[in-house]
């Protein structure tokens, strides 16, 4: 299940600070990864991980929960993710999430079956965003120039999908405002309120852009700058609950959100502490509707 060295250049395609800046969170993912094919105890894992720097911790979590992941599918005994989502990996839930849909991409395990296993009825839906992330980054002329779609997910499934291919997209463009309006022009047009909200959590939770390119993305999403601030606002309080925010977070939720990060992450909060209890509707849906309803109402895009 391993992520050969050619598969990490090959969405490298530019040159400069804002690739270097994309390589740097890819090879601490995979860093984490690494860390569990490593071997020993769960304490040994978070030992070599919490050497990370804090900025890209995230990305290190999102990869032990990947090989967490695998080790539990592929060998027996208690699982070994549960143990860490429950412990170390609390703080990172959000990326944690990812890295599990990240696993199952890679063993070609259908997602949706494997939400039962997760206790987090709203934020295991982050595993379809890994599941996403990991087919647009490794196999973007299937996924994102030819916009093919898983057709085994459900129809709320494949929305969440397109989030991690919109992020993903962020990667494989270089951060490149222009070329990532481009690509996400080319999808049908029922899919690009989704996959602006992955841009917009890559936007906020990677940072590494200047405040002009940043600008520069307000404008090029037009009417789904609702949905661009909806992503930016949820991975503001991923990196809050983490405590390891970074100025490109603040950034991002200042020209996107019209708010501070601190303000973003906790309207978010209180987002969740609102949900039903029980709904016909996965929480995870409720939770972006109403994100995307409060933004649309604070800070109209244009038409």
């Amino acid at each position: 299940m391993g992520v050969p060295e050619r598969e990490i250049q090959a969405f490298k395609s530019g040159a400069g600070p804002k690739w270097t800046h994309l390589e740097h969170a890819v090879r601490a993912a995979v860093g984490g990864y690494h860390a569990v094919v490593d071997g020993g105890s769960l304490g040994d894992i978070m030992q070599r991980v919490d050497i990370v720097p804090e900025p890209l911790r995230g990305y290190a979590y999102e990869g032990v929960a990947m090989g967490l992941t695998g080790l539990d599918l592929v060998t027996p005994g208690p699982s070994r993710l549960r143990a860490f989502l429950a412990g170390p990996g609390n703080g990172h839930i959000y990326m944690s999430h990812i890295g599990v849909g990240e696993a199952l991409a890679r063993l070609k395990r259908r997602p949706e079956p494997y939400l039962a296993r997760l206790e987090d009825p709203v934020l295991r839906w982050l595993v379809l965003d890994g599941y996403g992330f990991h087919q647009g980054f490794f196999a973007r002329p299937r996924f994102v120039d030819h916009q093919q779609v898983p057709g085994f997910l459900s129809p709320f499934g494949k929305r969440i999908f397109d989030q991690g291919v919109g992020r993903s997209i962020w990667f494989t463009a270089g951060a490149d405002i222009n070329r990532i309006s481009a690509d996400i022009a080319a999808f049908a047009p029922r899919r690009h309120a989704d996959l602006w909200v992955g841009v917009g959590v890559a936007c906020s939770y990677v940072g590494g852009l200047p405040r002009s390119d940043i600008i520069d993305l307000r404008n090029a999403c037009g009417r789904h700058l609702p949905s661009v601030a909806t992503g930016v606002a949820f991975a503001a309080r991923g990196r809050h609950r983490a405590a390891n925010v970074i100025s490109g977070t603040d950034l991002a939720c200042d020209v996107l959100c019209g708010v501070n990060s601190d303000q973003a992450s906790t309207l978010v909060q209180n987002t969740f502490d609102i949900l039903p209890v029980r709904s016909p509707r996965p929480g995870y849906e409720l939770l972006l509707a109403h994100l995307r309803t409060t933004f649309s109402a604070s800070i109209p895009a244009p038409a």
